[in-house]
């Protein structure tokens, strides 16, 4: 059980992330040929592709703040001293955490409202918040990497 914790909390974003992207290939693949081969064309693999396509940059997102690889000007943050770049690194997580937080709010704001409107989507006629409710949860996610990965670094002084 600890094992499998472990392996979740290291690679759950990739293991998501890798199925999306199989299933987004394949049904594009799949509306590709049936629509070379018949006068038919799947217009629901659209619909899907687009959200699995949102559902994977917010996972990465996630992946690349558990990792401490995501984007930063290092060439400026490099040249400051220990004390102000302590400053720095504390500001952008605080900056990062309310960027996220806010679009988890919105985003639930979103879903609940298409809960109760019963917003339905145009070609599969699913329930749209099957889609959008991922925007809170994986934001959700990625604040809890951002703090995960501000704990080790704070710890290892490596900020």
């Amino acid at each position: 059980m600890d094992s499998m914790l472990r392996f979740l909390d290291t690679r759950l974003e990739e293991m998501l992330g890798a199925l999306l992207l199989a299933v987004m290939v394949t049904i594009a693949f799949v509306n590709v040929v049936v629509r070379y081969c018949t006068p038919f064309s799947f217009a629901w693999t659209e619909e899907l592709t687009i959200n699995f396509f949102v559902w994977i940059v917010l996972l990465g997102s996630a992946r690349s703040f558990r990792d401490g690889s995501h984007l930063g000007m290092s060439i400026l943050y490099d040249a400051l001293p220990k004390s102000l770049r302590f400053c720095c690194y504390l500001l952008s997580m605080a900056l990062c955490l309310g960027f996220f937080g806010a679009l988890a709010w919105t985003g639930w704001l979103e879903v609940r409202d298409e809960y109760e409107l019963e917003v339905i989507s145009e070609a599969l006629a699913v329930p749209v918040w099957w889609y959008t409710i991922a925007t809170p949860l994986f934001s959700v996610l990625t604040m809890f990497r951002m703090l995960q990965r501000a704990c080790a670094d704070l710890r290892s002084g490596s900020y």
